[in-house]
């Protein structure tokens, strides 16, 4: 049977062996000196010594590289030369302890989001077209299936709600820490979990094409793809351990022409190797950055590796794609203006031009039909229907013909469109839907994109944590732009309009002559402006496999507190590896001063070596509490004082 020297198991029994061994010859040497002392450090330098040089040599072997583990056995066997093997022992116990925490608490970082991802369910309850249910395993489903999901039920694979209509948990994939609605037709997300209704879903993914399995794989991916300054700090470890191992012997040398005992030296020797060993600046970039990745993952946040977290933390300007991205991406109702008055004007306006959009495909006509519909009012009974292309549409109901349309519709009508009350409605940031019989004008009301409820906040936020430049890219008119960027709270200066795709590279590129840019889209009509951005962050993504890879970071929600939050992170995270290589180059600085010229003990120079390791990484671990999930839009409008989310909208009479 293979024993994996490096599994959890294996390590934590050694330390145990380790750390009993030590107790023993601790007790022999200061209370009861006798047979026990000796046999506690066989036991400390087979269990602690023996896989530590195993993986050094096997390393050094297959690699041609020197690590800190060949620093430690060298220094434990010189000090066990000169008849120091206590404080062999004492490093050895020492460093198998730290390695078997360092390996426990990285493993933390590692598996956070595969631990949530074991909530994915096993089975899954498969409707067939007669109607009857039967319980399948989940990877037997296939696109096209029926699957009846019960209250508390998890969603088996992606798909689609065919029946019903409910609430559902979808915190282990975007992060949502509110309940999402959802009706036919609106996608699901395996391993999310329906909360109160009985849904039927259909199928539109198998489980190994999932979100889920997507995310399981971009950040094992990001894990495994070393970040800058992890690549300097790998680079750096492996040609100071040579150093360290050259330094030490000349050191030796040194100390034995001075006229010092070959014990001496090779002591002085010994605890110089520990005192310079590299071991907390080479763990502490990591220990950071897989923190870092885990915790942005839970909050439904993915990164495509420690360089674009690095990246974003240096990131002094955001580039935002309008439609779909600040604003919903959705035609809807802003402004009725009735051209009577009176309490039941607005709704007879509503009622007439309702009955004329009911006959239409357009979508300015479906944001009528919804508008009428979240007020109850009963749409008119309108026939004869018919197009007019460029214009409007035009049909009869039971006093005559009616039209709604354009101003071109308005003025093949000989209806004019000058009167007072319609004054505000002529801007062209918004599109004027006018309603009419022959030449009388009933009334207008006004369609557009509106801004995400959280948009405002998480600019807000972002304005607040520092970040110089916030831009909008639009291929929308410029009046459009300006309207979306008045109620952001956006600099006109800043708005870019009347875009091609092209147009957006090319304004990236400008932007970041003056430093990092960030470039947040959809991740399919922006894939060219998230590529030349030194960070593309594509919103929305779960589910879109364009997003997914276009992208250096994927927002698996809609919600912009997220980026916010993501970019502090980012922030933290640099913060906390800066204070890790300071604080591990000083301290590796100070043990090697005090052992060169203070006569520095072994022991001393075990525990400062140790307990530096230690503490870089339960620093670096600080990161997996990182609350992105609790970062709401209520909060971040608290944080910056951003004044309302929701835009308003001024209602005509």
């Amino acid at each position: 049977m293979q024993i994996d020297l490096s599994s959890d198991r294996f390590m934590t029994a050694l330390t145990g062996i380790t750390l009993a061994g030590m107790a023993l010859a601790t007790v022999d040497a200061f209370l009861s000196p006798g047979l026990w002392g000796p046999v506690g450090l066989v036991l400390v330098y087979l269990a602690g010594g023996v896989p530590t040089a195993v993986r050094a040599l096997t390393t050094l072997w297959r690699e041609r590289i020197l690590d800190i583990d060949l620093l430690m056995i060298v220094a434990a066997l010189a000090a066990a030369a000169v008849g120091a093997a206590l404080e062999g022992a004492v490093l050895l116990t020492l460093f198998s302890l730290s390695t078997t925490l360092e390996q426990r608490a990285m493993g933390r970082a590692r598996h956070a989001v595969e631990a949530l991802m074991a909530l994915r369910p096993d089975t899954a309850l498969r409707r067939d077209p007669e109607g009857a249910v039967t319980e399948v395993p989940v990877g037997d489903l296939v696109a096209g299936d029926l699957v009846v999901l019960r209250p508390g039920a998890r969603v088996p694979a992606d798909g689609e709600v065919a029946e019903g209509e409910g609430s559902l948990d979808e915190a282990t994939i975007t992060g949502e820490s509110m309940p999402v609605g959802k009706s036919p037709g609106a996608k699901v997300f395996e391993a999310t979990v329906n909360l109160n209704a009985v849904l039927v879903v259909r199928v539109t993914r198998p489980v190994a094409e999932s979100t889920v399995a997507r995310m399981i794989e971009l950040v094992t991916e990001a894990q495994a793809a070393r970040a800058p300054s992890e690549r300097f700090s790998a680079w750096f470890g492996q040609r100071y351990t040579i150093a360290v191992l050259v330094g030490a012997v000349l050191a030796l040398a040194i100390f034995l022409a001075l006229g010092w005992t070959m014990q001496d030296a090779l002591y002085r020797a010994a605890t110089l190797l520990v005192a310079a060993s590299p071991c907390a600046v080479v763990i502490s970039v990591p220990a950071a950055i897989l923190s870092a990745l885990a915790a942005a993952a839970r909050g439904g946040v993915l990164f495509k590796g420690g360089a674009a977290l690095e990246t974003l933390a240096d990131v002094d300007i955001f580039a935002f794609d309008k439609t779909g991205t600040l604003t919903t991406g959705k035609a809807e109702v802003t402004q009725v203006v009735a051209s009577e008055t009176g309490a039941q004007a607005e709704e007879r306006f509503l009622s007439l031009i309702a009955g004329l959009e009911a006959h239409s495909e357009h979508p300015i006509a479906d944001a009528i039909r919804r508008h009428i519909d979240e007020k109850g009012i009963t749409a008119a009974v309108v026939r004869d229907v018919e197009t007019v292309p460029s214009e409007g549409i035009t049909g009869e109901d039971a006093v005559g013909p009616l039209w709604a349309g354009n101003p071109r519709m308005a003025a093949r009508m000989g209806a004019s469109l000058d009167a007072p009350e319609f004054a505000q409605l002529t801007d062209g940031s918004q599109t004027v839907v006018w309603l009419g019989r022959g030449d009388r004008v009933y009334g207008a009301l006004t369609v557009a994109d509106r801004p995400r409820a959280t948009s405002a906040a998480g600019l807000a936020a972002l304005r607040a944590a520092g970040v110089g430049t916030i831009a909008m890219m639009t291929g929308d008119r410029r009046s459009v732009g300006l309207r979306i960027a008045a109620e952001l709270g956006l600099e006109a200066k800043h708005v870019h309009a009347d875009l091609l795709p092209e147009d957006k590279v090319r304004l990236v590129g400008e932007l970041a002559r003056n430093g990092k840019v960030a470039f947040v889209g959809d991740g399919v009509n922006d894939a060219a402006a998230l590529a030349r951005a030194d960070v593309g962050i594509a919103m929305g993504a779960a589910g879109s496999d364009v997003a997914l890879q276009a992208a250096d970071v994927a927002l698996l929600s809609e919600d912009m507190a997220r980026l916010a939050a993501a970019h502090r992170l980012a922030r933290r995270t640099h913060r906390i590896i800066r204070q890790n290589l300071i604080f591990a180059i000083g301290m590796m600085l100070l043990l090697v001063a005090s052992s060169l010229f203070f006569a520095l003990p072994l022991p001393l120079a075990v525990v400062g070596h140790e307990g530096g390791t230690v503490l870089v990484v339960l620093n670096g671990l600080r990161l997996l509490a990182d609350p992105i999930r609790a970062r709401s839009a209520a909060s971040l409008r608290r944080q910056s004082n951003a004044g309302p989310v929701e835009p308003s909208y001024q209602s005509g009479v």
